[in-house]
């Protein structure tokens, strides 16, 4: 992929997800206007810079950063973004997007590569649902180029056969365990060991990025805090990648996030109503 086919795409990723960090929030917004979001860069090799009209928000964001949750306030945002080799003064943004931010979303936006190698983005709800005390949650999200995957905790299979750009959840009991990725149905391992503190109450979100043929997989692991069963339990408990309230629907205007965001949305919805009838 040429530099200027991959910089265009991984821009128009970003210029969408760039949404979290998005400072210029339209006046006298309540808190309960507003929605939690953060972006992952999970495209190897790419810097950029991003704007918010002529507002600077994220110079020099590298891959592999995930932003910290930021609380931002429902409304327009008219978002731009420069490789960072681009001069915003004179230079025409690589794109420029309106993005429409709804109340109440909880989400992660993550630009990153497809299975065979395109930057594309995709945006998943964080499910913060509570947990039993002495319990954490496990998410792991397949964002890297790479066929499909097991992931194994201390040796043994936990998820298997995860597709990119697909995600599996558990809740598992806590405690660090010694996490890697093997190639599904093997035992060959593409990324890892690595321990992963799981505390208890928390969501673990851990997102296997990078490419295959550049040999450059890596793991990125976001937490949520305050899933605690108890009464006493924080929601969103501070840490670098704290959540608030739980997931809603997150529209992103003219992006193909949407979609992605609205099934999870709607699934999880669904998944909480059979519970409930379960229980009648």
């Amino acid at each position: 992929m040429s530099y200027i086919r991959r910089s265009t795409a991984v821009a128009a990723a970003l210029g969408t997800c760039a949404l979290g960090l998005t400072a210029a929030a339209p006046a006298g917004a309540s808190e309960q206007d507003k929605a939690m979001v953060s972006v992952f860069h999970g495209v190897p090799g790419m810097t950029v810079d991003v704007y918010a009209g002529d507002k600077e928000l994220i110079p020099d964001f590298k891959p592999g950063t995930l932003t910290e949750p930021m609380p931002l306030a429902a409304g327009s945002y008219d978002l731009k973004v420069f490789p960072d080799s681009a001069d915003p003064k004179s230079d025409d943004p690589a794109i420029e997007k309106t993005v429409e931010v709804p109340a109440g979303a909880n989400a992660t936006v993550a630009a990153h590569l497809s299975a065979d190698g395109e930057p594309q983005l995709t945006a998943f709800v964080n499910d913060t649902a509570k947990v039993d005390a002495g319990k954490s949650r496990l998410t792991v999200r397949h964002v890297a180029a790479a066929p499909a995957v097991d992931v194994r905790a201390n040796d043994k299979a936990v998820f298997k056969d995860l597709t990119n750009p697909n995600e599996k959840s558990g809740v598992v009991d806590a405690g660090t365990v010694s996490a890697d990725v093997t190639l599904a149905g093997t035992d060959d391992v593409a990324i890892g060991p690595a321990d992963l503190p799981l505390k208890e109450g928390t969501s673990n979100i851990v997102y296997a990025w990078g490419s295959a043929e550049e040999d450059n997989l890596a793991l990125k692991v976001q937490t949520l805090s305050g899933m605690h069963s108890e009464p006493g339990g924080v929601e969103a408990g501070a840490g670098d990648t704290q959540a608030g309230s739980n997931s809603a629907a997150l529209w992103l205007a003219g992006s193909a996030g949407a979609a992605a965001l609205a099934a999870g949305a709607l699934a999880l919805r669904q998944r909480r109503q059979t519970a409930a009838a379960s229980r009648r």
